[in-house]
């Protein structure tokens, strides 16, 4: 199996792959059959409860997969991430893989699908870019529960006194549409509810997703859907769900969806599947609960987080590893031959065409995302993910750079050989590597700053911006924040994942701008502070050419266009 003798589509590819009965990857992974939760021959949910008796109690250590800024076609992360724990397998290590779920809304947008590429992918396929075990309707059920029980508390008489004009939650679904950004809800007269102005987030963007990828357990996961702030009174008190009492009935709703969900790779791999937000306006970090088991279950974890380390790393150092217990032993940043030139310079219908120049020129973005995982006590390892419209002379260059500028580096052919094969051999050897060496890990900022503080740290020490500019309504929210007790919550910021700035066209590594924070929304539930900046969105559109459009199924009711 070579790069350039790979069938045309990862959905052929996975297909093909033998795939295993899920039991033998549980028995192999040391998960009892007591624990498994079965959802047909390949998927399965894991008891947390019942794997306890059986699980170690050692805990695994954790290799995390970023990236450089990525072109809008993404730059392989999840299929370095599943082709890297491949090889580690294959090198001896008892591994497994934790990964975010994909959601609809890209996958018929603009990805088509989201589990890994090529020979490095988790199976099956279809299943898991689609319903996979009903997680994300778990979510969008609860989220729109609660928002059905707040309108109905309303029409009831209000006896919260909630303000109707100052609601914070929206409703959610799992698509890409545009038209429910902003919408009027509650017309038709006196028995339809109270008309206000709402709107829709898509539902990797909703606080109840964050909750549920941040809790520990199922209590703690009531109790964080308790403390999610709703809106406020008329007199401008923090309304909360336990003040509605029905936390309960939301917990009730993801009993089963909080339970961590079994696959595999196509090499075997053992790989836990569960939650799923998006990290430019959201964590971006699988759930909680997967990557502890995983830890239990294993001595080496190889999970993610989204888009490049300017977004996803900085929220898993500074939101997750704080409420979890899980920083990172090593990190590896995934660079390709087309974003170096895309960051150089060059036109997106061009990046096939051989450019050393453009390499040379945009390796100033990963240059910059190398050094932002070093302020928080790693030295990363970089993945050059291999593509067919790589030359060797580009390649070249790129390892020759990273070993002048003292960066460990490897070229990972994972998508063409898979993590089975040869093709990520030597990216394993060099994380192992970096295992073995010292760390000392560090957050970025401490809680007791301010969330202004906190907001300038990141955007000057991990964007390169000069300073931040915040509007009227964002200043003012920022009183409200400091003056309900929620200051020493960290801060998750929301930003396009294009560019260390703002605008989505400044690429490379730019100098000399100011980030726009437009808006603060406290996730109290979740516990952090999103800042909303610049033009990104909680709810994404379509492109002019959707993936959709490709998509079909086949007279055996197989899906088509599942890249």
């Amino acid at each position: 199996m070579t790069s350039t003798h790979a069938p045309a589509s990862d959905l052929d590819i996975a297909r093909a792959a033998p795939i295993r009965p899920i039991e033998d990857i549980a028995a192999a992974a040391g998960i009892p059959a007591e624990a498994l939760e079965l959802y047909g021959r390949y998927k399965a949910k894991i008891d947390i409860a019942a794997l306890d008796s059986a699980a170690g109690t050692r805990l695994g250590k954790v290799v995390l997969v970023s990236a450089m800024s990525p072109t809008p076609a993404g730059e392989g992360k999840s299929t370095c991430t599943v082709g890297l724990a491949d090889s580690l397998a294959r090198a001896g290590q008892r591994v497994m893989i934790a990964l975010r779920e994909p959601s609809l809304g890209p996958i018929l947008g603009m990805k088509g699908g989201a589990t890994g590429g090529g020979y490095s992918q988790v199976l099956p396929m279809e299943d898991i870019n689609l319903h996979f075990t009903g997680d994300f309707h778990a979510i969008t059920s609860a989220n729109n529960t609660l928002m059905a029980l707040v309108d109905n508390h309303i029409y009831q008489g209000n006896a919260l006194g909630i303000d109707p004009r100052r609601i914070t939650v929206k409703r959610v679904l799992d698509v890409n549409d545009r038209a429910l950004r902003e919408v009027v809800i509650g017309l038709g007269g006196p028995t339809q509810g109270t008309p206000r102005q709402d709107g829709f987030d898509i539902t990797v963007a909703s606080e109840v997703m964050a909750v549920f990828c941040l809790a520990t357990g199922l209590q703690d996961l009531k109790k964080r859907l308790a403390a999610i702030t709703i809106g406020y009174t008329y007199d401008r008190k923090p309304v909360t769900v336990a003040d509605l009492r029905v936390e309960g009935a939301l917990t009730m709703l993801l009993k089963d969806a909080i339970k961590p969900n079994l696959v595999q790779s196509i090499a075997g791999t053992p790989a836990l599947v569960h939650g799923g937000p998006f990290a430019n306006i959201a964590h971006g970090c699988n759930s909680v609960i997967a990557t502890q088991t995983a830890r239990r279950l294993a001595d080496v974890v190889v999970t993610e987080a989204g888009f490049g380390a300017d977004l996803g790393a900085e929220k898993f150092m500074d939101i997750k590893a704080r409420y979890a217990d899980v920083a990172p032993d090593a990190v590896v940043v995934v660079a390709t031959i087309r974003a170096l030139k895309m960051h150089g310079g060059v036109a997106k219908e061009d990046l096939g065409k051989p450019d050393v120049a453009a390499v040379e020129a945009g390796v100033a973005n990963l240059r910059r995302h190398v050094h932002n995982v070093e302020k928080f006590g790693i030295t990363p390892v970089v993945a050059i993910n291999k593509f067919t419209t790589d030359t060797d002379e580009e390649l070249a260059w790129v390892l020759k750079w990273c070993a002048a500028e003292g960066i460990s580096a490897a070229v990972a052919d994972v998508w063409g050989e898979g993590g089975g094969g040869a093709g990520g051999d030597d990216l394993a050897a060099a994380v192992l590597a970096a295992l073995d060496a010292p760390g000392s890990f560090r957050h970025l900022y401490s809680l007791e700053l301010s969330v202004e503080e906190k907001i300038r740290t990141i955007v000057q020490e991990i964007y390169g911006a000069d300073g931040v500019d915040f509007s009227v309504p964002a200043l003012r929210r920022l009183a409200e924040i400091e003056a309900n007790g929620w200051g020493g919550l960290p801060v998750c910021m929301a930003k396009t994942q294009y560019s260390f700035s703002d605008d989505a066209t400044k690429l490379g590594a730019p100098k000399g701008f100011t980030i726009h924070v437009r808006d603060l929304i406290p996730k109290t539930g979740a516990g952090f502070i999103v800042a909303l900046t610049g033009a990104v969105m909680t709810m994404p559109g379509l492109p002019k050419e959707p993936a959709a459009l490709r998509m079909d199924v086949d007279d055996d009711g197989g899906a088509v266009g599942l890249f």
